[in-house]
């Protein structure tokens, strides 16, 4: 038996009264009226409604055990980063490392492995996988992001087949759909396509609102779209969560879900029940979590906070147990057996030269906006010397390629912009959707070294330039560490200095941002181990113009 006293924050019932909560066995058992309770505020935890556990480096246990001193309680994860690896034995790892903590994980069976035929992935999960996992495993909950949304609306047998699966079942079906309005958007949420976290206009989301959709208001590493559609919440709140989609392990060690809600309080004050519906109800509603909502039957899942202002994280429960207090999370630091898939062998700087006859070439660059996934595609005139295309840091045209983990291929080279890097090079194993390596730098010597250095360690970031060598390895399936959580956080945090303090990167996360640059579903440029391609038109491009 446990006893917890404070003022309870009613959501549905948009009152605040003081309580004792009494649990048992981790169970709320009673919430019986106390006018002696103390002045401090008990309500459901913080649920993040899509995120790629993945993306942060860490196990799902390591993740759990950073997120809860931001009195997060439960994320809807979609694990296709490791299906795309490694097929369903990735996503059975992941739910086998969730299994360890206290904490709500709901997992997606994916839906786009690989996410499109124009590059390598590393395993196929196909309808018959799908049911499977959504089937057999209880942490299975919903059939994760369906990316690939021309083949949703032009009729594709396989989309349609998992998409049915779903509903046949009765589980949620995750949208994505960058810059669908109009009939199309129509088209693809007729089709079952049930939540977007990819709007980046308020005119997108509102399109989209109107046909059913959900959206998720998306605060993550790299993109940020949290100013662009927060306006929806004072009309839209009933079908809006926050989310942080992508979250690099320093990130996470600073803050979460907490930090959207207070963002959001600060814009309307007023709106406190509002924003918490959408922070702490909305998924658990959409998505049929376990998680309590600090009724009398419920699982014992709540958070204690100091005001309804600074809302600084007191104490964490989940399931009866306090999970995190005063900061400090108290889940043990589990670590994780590696599992992998990689072939790929030592590249030299030779690999990565573009030939060309000519003085100049004119070349296709892509474009990096800090902040968001998506690219600009520009056109710009690039110096040859000796019959090969070179890199101008004066006005940040570098190299950029990809080189195939799964396979030993020539490299794919192309150009890009907005990185700043004056010297060096930045090298990734995490690259979506397929975990290809992906690398920028000013000279083909310092990708090869830094490219080097990813396929020595089969997986990790990497920055390097001619004085030092820095790498984090992530030998989980290639973009995993399995060690503790805030070991990585500091070793990332070393690296993302380095590449802006030493190499001169401009871009806020840099290897947030770079880990996109192979993402072809999101438009409009983008380069893949397979070679350059437009994301508008859904084809191959070259390099020159």
């Amino acid at each position: 038996m446990r006893e917890i006293s404070g003022q309870l924050v009613d959501i549905p019932g948009r009152v605040i009264r003081p309580v004792t909560v009494l649990i048992e066995n981790g169970v709320i058992s009673q919430v019986q009226d106390n006018p002696q309770a103390p002045l401090q505020y008990l309500m459901p935890g913080f649920v993040d409604a899509h995120v790629h556990v993945e993306s942060s480096m860490l196990s799902p246990a390591q993740f759990a055990r950073l997120a809860v001193p931001h009195g997060t309680v439960g994320t809807v994860s979609d694990p296709h980063e490791i299906a795309n690896v490694l097929g369903v034995p990735g996503v059975e790892w992941m739910i086998d490392s969730a299994r360890k903590v206290p904490f709500h994980f709901c997992f997606g069976a994916p839906s786009c492995v690989p996410a499109t035929p124009f590059e390598t992935a590393g395993a196929v999960v196909t309808p018959r996988d799908v049911e499977y996992l959504l089937s057999q495993y209880p942490e299975v909950g919903y059939l994760a992001e369906v990316m690939n949304f021309p083949g949703v609306i032009n009729g594709d047998p396989d989309m349609r087949a998992k998409i049915s699966i779903a509903q046949e079942l009765g589980y949620p079906v995750d949208g994505h759909a960058p810059g669908l309005r109009g009939e199309a958007a129509r088209q693809y949420i007729a089709a079952g396509c049930q939540t977007d976290h990819e709007c980046f206009t308020a005119e997108e989301a509102r399109d989209k609102l109107q046909y059913g959709m959900k959206i998720l208001i998306r605060e993550g590493s790299a993109a940020k779209n949290f100013d662009a559609l927060i306006p929806l919440l004072p009309e839209h709140y009933a079908n809006l969560m926050f989310c942080s989609d992508d979250k690099h392990p320093d990130g996470l060690v600073l803050g979460h879900i907490n930090l959207l809600v207070k963002r959001a309080l600060a814009l309307y004050p007023d709106r406190l029940f509002e924003i918490l519906q959408m922070a702490c109800l909305n998924p658990v509603k959409h998505y049929r979590l376990p998680v309590g909502q600090l009724r009398e039957g419920d699982s014992a899942d709540f958070i204690v906070v100091d005001s309804l202002t600074d809302f600084n994280i007191l104490q964490t429960f989940i399931k009866g147990e306090c999970v995190a207090e005063a900061g400090q999370s108290r889940i043990p630091s589990y670590l994780s057996e590696p599992i992998n898939h990689f072939q790929a062998t030592e590249k030299s700087p030779t690999d990565f030269q573009i030939p060309f006859s000519g003085n100049e070439a004119q070349v296709r660059v892509i474009e990096v906006l800090d902040g968001q996934l998506i690219t600009n595609a520009l056109t710009e005139t690039v110096a040859v010397t000796n019959d090969l295309v070179g890199t101008d840091t004066e006005r940040d045209v570098l190299k950029i390629a990809v080189i195939n983990r799964y396979a030993d291929v020539p490299p794919a080279v192309a150009f890009i912009r907005n990185f700043g890097l004056k010297k060096g090079a930045l090298a990734s194993c995490v690259a979506h959707d397929s975990h290809n390596i992906v690398a920028v730098g000013v000279d083909d010597e310092s990708i090869a070294q830094a490219v080097n250095l990813i396929i020595q360690g089969k997986g990790g970031i990497a920055a390097v330039d001619e004085l030092e060598a820095l790498v984090l390895p992530l030998p989980v399936a290639g973009i995993l560490s399995g060690e503790d959580g805030y070991w990585v956080a500091e070793q990332y945090a070393t690296l993302d200095a380095f590449a802006k303090q030493q190499l001169g990167c401009t871009l806020a996360s840099p290897f947030m941002s770079l880990s996109f640059m192979a993402l072809l579903v999101i438009p409009s440029l983008k380069l893949s181990d397979k070679g350059l391609f437009n994301g508008d038109t859904f084809q191959f491009t070259n390099v020159f113009n």
